[in-house]
C-alpha cells in the first residue's frame, strides 16, 4: 500500500531544472567573458607568487594590507610597465623595423671567424651556415631576410592589437590580483570545498598539485625568462647595441613565448658585424651561443622542482597549453594534465587497493 503512495519521478521537472542550471552557467560565463583573460592571469600570478606575498606580510608587523599595496606595486612596476613599453615602441616602430631588416640585405658579411668551427657540437654547422650568407650576393641576402622582417613584425602586432586594450587587460589583470591578494585565503577554501565536494579527499589533493603546479611553470618559465633576457640584455649593453633596454624587454617577451632570444641576437650580431667589426660581432656571438641553450637545461630543472610530476607531463601541458590557448596556455595546459593525472592515478590506485583487499579475504579463506 506504502509502495502506490510513494510520488513518481517528475521527469519533465528534473529537466527542466538542469536546463535552467546550464543557462545560468553559460549565462554567467557570458558576463564575465571580457573578464576571462584577466581573471586568469591574475589567479596564475597570485598562486605563483602567493609565497612572497606571505613574507612581505611578516616583514610588514603582519599588515595583510601592506603586503598587497607593495605587490599591487611590483606588479604594476614589473609586469604592466616594461610589457606596456616594449610593446607600444614595438608596434609604433614597425615600419621601421622592417625596413631595417631589409637593409640587412645590403651588407656584405665577412668570411666567419676563425673560432666558430672551434665550437662543440654546433660549431662546423654555423660557420657552414655563415660561409652560405658571405656568398650571396646582397640582391640575394635582401630577398630572404626582408620577408622574415615583415612577417615577424606582422606576427608580433597581431598578437598585441591594440595596444590600449593590451593594457587595459594589463590594469584588469592587476585590480583582480589585488583582489584575490587581499581574499586568497577565502578564495582557496571555496575551490578547495568545491573539489571535495565533486571528488572528495583526491579532489583536494588535484587542487593542491594544480597550484603546485602553476607555481613549477611560473618559477620554470618566468625566472628563466627573466635570466635569459638579462643576460641577453648584459650581451647588448657590453658590445654597444642601442636601445638595449627595450631589445631586453623585447627579449623578455619572447622568452615568455616561448620563441627565445635568437629573434633580437641575431640581427644584432649581424649588426655588430656591420657597423663594429669582427671583434665586437664575434664577442656578442660568443656570449649568445650559452644564453640561447640556457632555457634547456634551466627550465626544466626548475619546473620539477616547483611541481612533483612527471617532466615529460609537465613539457607536454607547457608546450601543448601554448598552441592550444596561446601564452596564458603556458599555465593552462600543467594545471589540466596535473589534474588529470592525479585524479587517473588515484582511482588507479583505488582499483589496486580494492583488488588487493578482495584478493587477501580470498587467501583468508579455508
Amino acid at each position: 500500500m506504502n509502495d502506490h503512495c510513494q510520488p513518481k519521478p517528475d521527469l519533465t521537472k528534473t529537466t527542466l531544472a538542469v536546463l535552467f542550471i546550464f543557462l545560468l552557467i553559460a549565462a554567467s560565463f557570458w558576463v564575465l567573458r571580457p573578464f576571462a583573460i584577466a581573471f586568469l592571469w591574475a589567479t596564475m600570478i597570485v598562486i605563483a607568487t602567493w609565497p612572497l606575498l606571505l613574507t612581505l606580510q611578516t616583514k610588514l608587523w603582519g599588515k595583510r594590507g601592506l603586503a598587497v599595496t607593495v605587490m599591487t606595486v611590483l606588479l604594476l612596476l614589473v609586469f604592466v610597465l616594461p610589457f606596456s613599453l616594449a610593446i607600444a615602441a614595438i608596434v609604433d616602430k614597425a615600419d621601421e623595423i622592417v625596413g631595417w631588416v631589409k637593409s640587412l640585405g645590403t651588407i656584405s658579411f665577412p668570411p666567419p671567424p676563425k673560432f666558430l668551427e672551434n665550437i662543440p657540437l654546433v660549431g662546423p654547422k654555423l660557420a657552414e651556415r655563415w660561409q652560405q650568407f658571405a656568398l650571396l650576393s646582397t640582391a640575394d641576402l635582401s630577398a630572404q631576410l626582408g620577408p622574415y622582417g615583415a612577417k615577424l613584425v606582422r606576427w608580433f602586432v597581431d598578437q598585441a592589437g591594440s595596444v590600449g586594450a593590451m593594457i587595459l587587460q594589463f590594469l584588469l589583470t592587476v585590480i583582480i590580483s589585488a583582489i584575490l591578494y587581499a581574499n586568497g585565503e577565502t578564495a582557496a577554501a571555496g575551490v578547495e570545498g568545491f573539489a571535495r565536494r565533486l571528488a572528495g579527499e583526491k579532489g583536494k589533493e588535484a587542487v593542491s598539485l594544480a597550484g603546485k603546479a602553476v607555481r613549477g611553470v611560473a618559477m620554470g618559465v618566468v625566472l628563466t625568462a627573466l635570466i635569459q633576457s638579462g643576460l641577453g640584455g648584459i650581451g647588448l649593453a657590453l658590445t654597444g647595441i642601442p636601445a638595449a633596454s627595450i631589445l631586453t624587454a623585447v627579449m623578455f617577451i619572447f622568452c615568455i613565448a616561448q620563441v627565445g632570444p635568437i629573434l633580437v641576437l641575431v640581427p644584432s650580431i649581424i649588426w655588430l658585424f656591420y657597423k663594429s667589426g669582427t671583434l665586437w660581432g664575434s664577442a656578442l656571438l660568443v656570449w649568445s651561443i650559452p644564453v640561447l641553450i640556457l632555457d634547456n637545461l634551466l627550465r626544466p630543472v626548475l619546473i620539477k622542482k616547483g611541481a612533483d610530476l612527471p617532466l615529460l607531463l609537465i613539457f607536454s601541458g607547457v608546450i601543448g597549453g601554448l598552441f592550444a590557448f596561446g601564452i596564458i596556455g603556458l599555465f593552462i595546459g600543467p594545471v589540466i594534465l596535473a589534474v588529470s593525472y592525479t585524479l587517473l592515478k588515484a582511482w588507479v590506485e583505488d582499483e589496486n587497493t580494492t583488488c588487493d583487499g578482495i584478493t587477501a579475504e580470498k587467501d583468508d579463506l579455508p
